[in-house]
């Protein structure tokens, strides 16, 4: 690597850098947000528009830095991408068919996810807990089906706009599962025609509100623990191959001075024996 990637490579990997690409990342999504205001932007539109000018461009001066420091490797991290990615949107030309995608150039906001350590960490855990969470979701959509089918076929004609199909009652028990509206907006409807309807519901509330929600909670908590103990084995892997280097040194100090201390050792008994002492 040459001096000047060198330097480079570690004024993009200090900590002074990224703290001032995080401070530029939050000022941008605040002035994301205020741009949503017809009010702010009668008053201070051109300000706005400008601060989000810089900071797409320095946005745009990071990626080139990093890919001047990283070349290929840069592609080998998904922050990366991500971030090219993000950035991206925001070089989307202004034409009116492309306004729809513009707006999604307040998605930057979300690169504090790749800039944040333990932001980071949380997304990878997240990432790391999705082949849990498919078996989980692939049980809950076993019971949303049995439950929908039976929904249809007992309370389909009498509840059609709730339960007249599949689909409806599958977006009702859905609605149902959030706890939003669940009693007075539904549940209690069907009771008063079908006094038992009570017996269908609430287990369904039991199996799917309460049960596999803990399942998301435990498994997401689980992988997370999991995470930070990979850390800490990972920190202290490290600590100990510190450890084992600095001790390595001083044994080698010792055994060093150990033969000085030989030498001079046996060159004294050698000017005793020429002495005659």
């Amino acid at each position: 690597m040459s001096a000047n990637r060198r330097k480079v490579y570690d004024l993009v990997e200090s900590s002074t850098f990224k703290n001032a690409i995080m401070g530029v990342i939050i000022l941008n999504a605040i002035t994301l947000g205020m741009s949503t205001s017809q009010y702010l932007m009668g008053q201070m539109g051109g300000v706005l528009s400008m601060t989000d000018n810089v900071a797409l461009t320095i946005f745009v001066g990071e990626l080139l830095l990093k890919f001047y420091a990283y070349r290929l490797a840069f592609f080998r991290s998904a922050w990366n991408i991500f971030d090219l990615l993000v950035v991206g949107l925001g070089l989307l030309p202004r034409q009116e068919g492309l306004s729809a995608l513009r707006g999604l150039r307040v998605i930057r906001a979300m690169r504090l996810l790749s800039v944040v350590p333990q932001m980071r960490a949380v997304v990878q855990a997240l990432l790391d807990a999705l082949p849990g969470m498919g078996a989980v979701i692939v049980m809950i959509s076993i019971v949303f089906y049995v439950f929908g089918v039976m929904a249809t076929l007992m309370y389909g004609a009498s509840f059609p706009d709730w339960f007249g199909t599949l689909g409806r009652s599958l977006y009702s028990l859905f609605q149902i599962m959030t706890l939003e509206s669940w009693s007075m907006g539904i549940v209690r409807p069907v009771m008063a025609q079908y006094p038992s309807a009570w017996a269908f519901f609430v287990p369904f509330i039991v199996i799917t509100a309460f049960s596999v929600l803990n399942l998301f909670i435990g498994l997401l908590v689980n992988t997370m623990q999991g995470a930070v103990e990979e850390e800490q084995e990972r920190e202290f892997e490290d600590l100990r191959k510190l450890v084992k280097d600095e001790t390595d040194v001083v044994d080698a100090h010792v055994l060093s001075l150990t033969d000085e201390v030989k030498a001079l050792r046996a060159e004294i008994s050698a000017l005793r024996r020429e002495g005659g002492y």
